[in-house]
């Protein structure tokens, strides 16, 4: 895959198909090519551009970077490869790049779907974000295994949970590919939102799709539909089924929305 140098970064990044750009944001620990799972080849087969990348901390990154930053390192890629106005996908930490790259570079967005997204932090997420900085900073190692286990449990919906066969092959998954916690990863856990933004997205002015997945325990559908009721004129569409892995485990239903939401006339 090509590399672009972004703001002293070497960021790989993928772009396949043709037509109007689409630039794919990935959440926290992840890849860009897991978007190439399912939401790349449906967009082109819709007739898009699709751009997918490592954001900073995958991309190998020290630590004390903001969320300023992967907001100017994604404006950085958008500019590097001569894209103009596109539409944006951001799913978890990515959707909230996405919201702030729409108030900081208005300019670089037409339209963008944010999913599994938030706002502003509760009690639990504090304390679940806050347990799992502290078993990283511990230096206490898992087995394979149990984080397996406890990683479908939060992402993954009861329906899939449910279903020995479908729930056996994502444990199968996630026990042979296990997050890779570099300290550029670890360092994404600290870009949480720890004041209220909903406030802010009242400024934002493109046109947006919020997609809340019903069975989400890491960022549940009420935040994400709070985000929807903040940005003017924004959409939003819920998923049954789908936990906060929604895009992986319901990727038809999501897929459907993304297509349709762009033929709209979201230029």
């Amino acid at each position: 895959m090509p590399f672009a140098a972004v703001n002293g970064l070497r960021i790989e990044y993928d772009d396949r198909g043709s037509g109007e750009p689409v630039v794919l944001v990935m959440g926290t620990g992840a890849r860009g090519r897991v978007w190439h799972l399912h939401q790349v080849p449906a967009l082109v087969a819709a007739g898009y551009r699709v751009i997918t990348f490592d954001n900073r901390g995958v991309a190998p990154a020290e630590p004390g970077f903001t969320i300023e930053d992967l907001v100017a390192d994604t404006a950085g890629l958008v500019e590097h490869l001569g894209l103009g106005p596109c539409r944006f996908v951001g799913t978890s930490m990515g959707a909230q790049v996405v919201s702030e790259l729409a108030l900081a570079r208005p300019e670089l967005v037409t339209a963008a779907v944010l999913m599994a997204t938030r706002g502003r932090s509760d009690r639990m997420r504090r304390s679940l974000g806050a347990a799992e900085k502290v078993l990283l900073d511990k230096g206490i190692e898992v087995p394979a295994q149990y984080d397996a286990a406890v990683r479908a449990v939060l992402n993954l919906s009861p329906r899939t949970l449910n279903d020995d066969v479908a729930v056996g092959d994502w444990l199968d998954l996630f026990e042979m590919s296990p997050t890779a916690w570099t300290r550029g990863v670890r360092a994404q856990l600290d870009l949480d939102i720890t004041e209220s933004r909903l406030a802010a997205y009242r400024a934002i002015e493109v046109p947006c799709l919020v997609i809340g997945f019903a069975d989400d325990l890491r960022l549940p559908p009420h935040l994400a539909r709070e985000v929807a009721d903040a940005i003017p004129g924004a959409r939003y569409v819920e998923i049954a089924d789908a936990g906060h892995y929604g895009y992986l485990e319901r990727p038809e239903a999501v897929n459907d929305a993304l297509v349709t939401f762009f033929a709209g006339g979201h230029r």
